[in-house]
């Protein structure tokens, strides 16, 4: 095992660098640049363009040096300063506007990711252990419901549902007493209350999948002879469901583990949005859209880093749950 974890980490090295240097070429890639896009909504708006001031911009920022001599300044400073450069939109530290959004990205893809495990996992088991009864009905509709049903309209509803009827504004993080307010035990608690719903929102869809991925793999360990034989032996049901099919059929949920590290930028964009949430997700989109490239590029060589990250760990996780994988 150590040293497959050694390989991965090696060869994660040459693949960064692949793709760091490909997501910069993407962000390149759409016509002109930010202070294009900036004098054209400028334009739109109707305001004056100072093209002296832009092109001194240019200057400044480097935008008409040639691809490859932006990208060694852009990778040089990131390796061994830890810069991400200047957002061009906000004119602050790139790491500084990231670092903001990172923690709540982190709280919210976090609480998903449990909220999912606790809702789907007793729920799997019990549909394949109740094969065919009116529970197991009842279940496969609700699990057809969550996967058909967009999270972006789950939460239009549920915030209809909150202001109409409950009378609440169900939008952002925090109640606006404790928005700009340093951390405390109330700002903390306010939090937690505020994380309900967008967690029920954006767990839906996983949830439901979850479930029937769950119910098919233990219904494939169920009818296999080594349960057969342990049933034989006398074992009880409940210990030989938990110590060996349940066991088996965790697969999926720990690859799961893979899946929550990037989605924790970019899992949950259309809902952030809808919710006003201030994760990193709508800053993830604004850089895009206005194509500013080292903002952008940041959240994508993120995205890179912790995909590999996750996908290690699932591996390792994978190997520790299902004793029939082994890394040679």
């Amino acid at each position: 095992m150590a040293a497959y974890v050694l390989r991965r980490l090696l060869w994660a090295v040459p693949f960064l660098f692949v793709v760091s240097l490909i997501a910069f070429a993407i962000i390149q890639a759409p016509p002109g640049d930010y202070l294009t896009t900036y004098a054209a909504r400028l334009e739109a708006a109707g305001q004056q363009v100072n093209y002296a001031r832009l092109e001194t911009l240019r200057e400044r920022f480097a935008l008409d040096d040639p691809f490859l001599i932006q990208y060694q300044k852009w990778i040089t400073n990131i390796i061994f300063h830890g810069d991400f450069g200047i957002s061009f939109e906000f004119q602050q530290p790139v790491s500084e506007l990231i670092g903001d959004r990172m923690l709540l990205s982190i709280v919210l893809a976090t609480s998903t990711l449990l909220f999912t495990w606790a809702v789907a996992l007793p729920i799997g088991i019990y549909s394949a252990v109740k094969q065919y009864t009116a529970g197991d009905y009842f279940i496969s509709i609700l699990g057809f419901l969550g996967l058909a049903t967009p999270n972006f309209l789950l939460a239009l509803a549920l915030m209809y549902y909150g202001v109409v009827y409950l009378g609440a504004d169900v939008t952002g993080l925090y109640s606006p007493e404790y928005a700009n307010a340093p951390w405390s035990w109330d700002k903390f608690v306010d939090l937690l209350k505020h994380l309900i719903i967008p967690v029920i929102i954006v767990g839906t869809a996983s949830t439901a999948s979850l479930i029937r991925v769950m119910r098919a793999n233990l219904l494939d360990e169920l009818f296999k002879p080594y349960v057969t034989t342990a049933r034989a032996k006398g074992l009880s049901e409940f210990r030989i469901l938990m110590k060996y099919p349940v066991r088996l059929a965790l697969n999926p949920f720990v690859s799961t583990i893979g899946w929550a590290f990037p989605q924790i930028i970019s899992g949950s964009t259309i809902v952030a949005v809808v919710l006003s949430l201030p994760t990193s997700d709508p800053l993830m989109l604004d850089a895009l859209l206005s194509q500013d490239m080292y903002l952008a590029g940041a959240f994508i060589l993120l995205l890179s880093i912790l995909s590999i990250i996750g996908m290690l760990v699932s591996d390792i996780l994978l190997a520790l749950v299902d004793p029939r994988i082994r890394y040679r």
